[in-house]
């Protein structure tokens, strides 16, 4: 059994872990849910080795132990399949399961790459995955890799002794729901092998898979549920020590959109590789929400909207100009934002500050003779910490330690200060707790009360019909329907699949 025992973990101006007591027992499936900044990913990382804790014991089958590293950790069976994914892409699957264990295949500095795929392909059986070890993980979709994460982890099982944890950090955060179907089979199936640890803010998912539930808030365990009480409100309330918002979508502020101006305007565009004319427009004030399932187009329009994709031909109108060369700079420089579904990778540059985070795309305004006003550039960013209230001990906060929630804020920070007012907003809400999910739904009411415009792609159907003024449902590449989206006269679920599927 792993466990841990009043720990406690402080960073500069944060108590991140409290007197935490934790425990897994051989086979179980132990849920972890709590808000963006409630310490899951703290206390994910003291488990993992990543982080030391500065008070009370981890004990392995009632023995203390101490993770200097992760690979301390990992000798000892704990493993962990990372939400934004550790493997590296220009690799192949062989090399990513096996990183770091290449000894075991070399000889006199020669690797048998027949030997490493042999065995490979021996891991990949574990998880049910049936492709060539020697593909170049770049040629994997999503599923996949994380598949091939759960695989590499699964080669602990023989080299250590005992057994295994296995950290899993949103794992089904992009996946479809036939892909989640099939992990939680493949979970419940290894359980002959390991335990798990589901961090998700998904509730549904985490009660259908845990055996129990640790509730976390400002750094400390509120309440562990078993299976058979699990109430998803009642945990909800626990987690933000509040009821959620009956008006969970904010639809009592969305106001009537400015038809008689056009932001942007796509009349008979089409785009590379697909065959269908598309026509959009977008208002000031408007909150224009793409709706269909992963290929149908919705992420295509958003790169062409932000010039990342030039379309074959059509006319495409921006605030009265005519686009005929595409690119982001000038996307950027005509008032368009973008907020990508992948925040640390795209959103945000860890290792930088929350000031240099903000004013990344619009330095030109912050310096002369090439000298940076650095000054200017921190009270921007405390003006936006309040502004967003960005949990931040101060502008010098590195973003890549921040919540996701707190990440998101400072990417929509660096856009909105720079004055953008046609706002991309790719999954804004994905992987985000309840409490910070409801902040992103009053920023987006905030921009549309100041005439921004909007394109959305949304995490759930729900959230896309109650945050729009208008939905295009697009199918194959093809916008198959549109619906005005009226407080009070908004389309159902079925309304949207009936067209989507």
């Amino acid at each position: 059994m792993y466990q841990l025992s009043s720990v406690d973990k402080k960073f500069p101006g944060v108590h991140a872990l409290k007197s935490i007591d934790f425990h897994i027992k051989r086979g179980e499936i132990v849920g972890l849910v709590g808000e963006n900044g409630a310490g899951k990913s703290t206390l994910m990382k003291v488990i993992y080795g990543a982080y030391q804790p500065d008070g009370g014991q981890i004990l392995i089958d009632g023995k203390p132990v101490h993770f200097a590293n992760p690979r301390q950790a990992m000798k000892r069976g704990i493993g962990m399949v990372f939400q934004e994914q550790s493997l590296i892409p220009n690799l192949t699957v062989m090399e990513n399961i096996f990183l770091g264990y290449e000894a075991q295949f070399t000889r006199l500095g020669v690797v048998n790459w027949k030997a490493m795929a042999a065995a490979a392909k021996k891991q990949l059986a574990k998880v049910k995955l049936e492709i060539d070890p020697a593909t170049v993980t770049s040629a994997l979709s999503f599923a996949q890799r994380q598949l091939v994460e759960l695989a590499k982890v699964l080669t602990l099982e023989e080299r250590i002794e005992g057994d295994l944890v296995i950290l899993l950090d949103e794992p089904t955060s992009v996946l479809s729901e036939e892909e989640v179907k099939l992990l939680f089979k493949l979970v419940r199936e290894l359980t002959s092998r390991a335990s798990f640890i589901f961090v998700s803010h998904r509730m549904d998912e985490v009660m259908a898979l845990s055996d129990r539930i640790y509730v976390m808030k400002d750094g400390q365990v509120m309440d562990v549920v078993a299976k058979a009480d699990a109430d998803a409100s009642a945990i909800q309330h626990k987690m933000v020590g509040r009821h959620v918002d009956r008006e969970y979508y904010r639809e009592q502020r969305q106001k009537p959109y400015d038809a008689s101006r056009t932001l942007f305007e796509m009349r008979d565009i089409v785009l590379p590789g697909r065959p269908h004319k598309l026509d959009l427009a977008l208002h000031p004030g408007e909150v224009l929400c793409l709706v269909g399932t992963e290929g149908s187009g919705r992420e295509a329009i958003l790169r062409t909207i932000y010039g990342m994709l030039a379309p074959v031909s059509g006319r495409f109108e921006m605030k009265g100009q005519e686009l005929r060369n595409f690119n982001p700079r000038r996307s950027v420089a005509m008032g368009v934002g973008y907020v990508p579904r992948e925040r640390k990778v795209e959103g945000i540059v860890s290792g930088m500050n929350v000031y240099e985070n903000i004013t990344l795309s619009q330095l030109g305004r912050y310096s002369r003779a090439g000298v940076i006003d650095v000054a200017r550039e921190k009270a921007l960013a405390r003006d936006w910490i309040r502004k967003l209230s960005i949990k931040a001990h101060s502008e010098f906060a590195d973003c890549g330690n921040l919540s996701g929630g707190n990440q998101q804020k400072v990417v929509l920070s660096k856009w909105r200060s720079g004055g953008s007012d046609i706002m991309l907003l790719d999954h804004p809400t994905r992987g985000l707790d309840i409490g910070a999910k409801e902040d992103v739904y009053d920023m987006i009411r905030d921009m549309s009360d100041d005439g921004v415009g909007i394109v959305l792609v949304a995490d759930t159907l729900e959230e896309a019909i109650g945050l729009s003024h208008t939905i295009v449902v697009l199918k194959d590449g093809a916008i198959r329907q549109r619906f005005d989206c009226r407080p009070g006269a908004k389309p159902s679920l079925y309304d949207l699949l009936h067209h989507m599927i």
